[in-house]
């Protein structure tokens, strides 16, 4: 039988400097599991990242995360209503009111851990903000233009939850990387 004719193997691409924000995801869904099953003992099945094109976060309440430094950008979790309490129940031992300064200190620490967690693996010195929350429908969040908005659906026991991820790298001197 004759020898099979060798098949050239494409060369590497080395990889680069700055983490892409595929890789960067990554974390993030790593984050996601981790605080949730640490925090409030609540197993997450996360879906398929997907591009979002619209400001809309997909749920009622949200925990929103800016970053600066060496990357910027913005993270927001957003809960369905009945989940964001039964998550902040298990999270908090307290059941407050979704209108109290407690239900939206409990999101906001939630997103501030998904973040913060997400954050170390990025290397170099980037900063979060303190967490803004907002409840109610049909809200809009102002996003980065020139950079994909990625969506990690995440699934629960006690309901649905998006983590919607809008960063890029911070070119030396100021000017956005892409």
């Amino acid at each position: 039988m004759p020898a099979e004719p060798a098949i050239a193997k494409p060369a590497l691409a080395p990889a680069p400097s700055a983490p892409t924000t595929a890789r960067l995801i990554v974390h993030f869904i790593e984050s996601i599991k981790n605080v949730l099953e640490t925090m409030a003992g609540i197993t997450v099945t996360v879906g398929a990242p997907t591009l979002k094109a619209e400001p809309v976060p997909a749920y009622d309440v949200s925990g929103i995360i800016g970053f600066s430094g060496e990357f910027i950008g913005s993270m927001v979790v957003s809960f369905e209503q009945f989940a964001a309490r039964t998550i902040v129940k298990a999270f908090s031992g307290s059941d407050p009111p979704i209108d109290s300064s407690d239900f939206a200190d409990a999101v906001g620490e939630l997103a501030n851990m998904i973040a913060g967690s997400a954050k170390k693996s990025f290397g170099g010195t980037t900063s979060i903000t303190v967490p803004s929350v907002i409840i109610g429908r049909g809200h809009t969040i102002a996003r980065l233009h020139d950079v994909p908005c990625i969506v990690i659906p995440c699934h629960t026991s006690t309901g649905d939850f998006a983590v919607e991820v809008n960063i890029k790298p911070q070119k030396p001197g100021g000017a956005a990387g892409n």
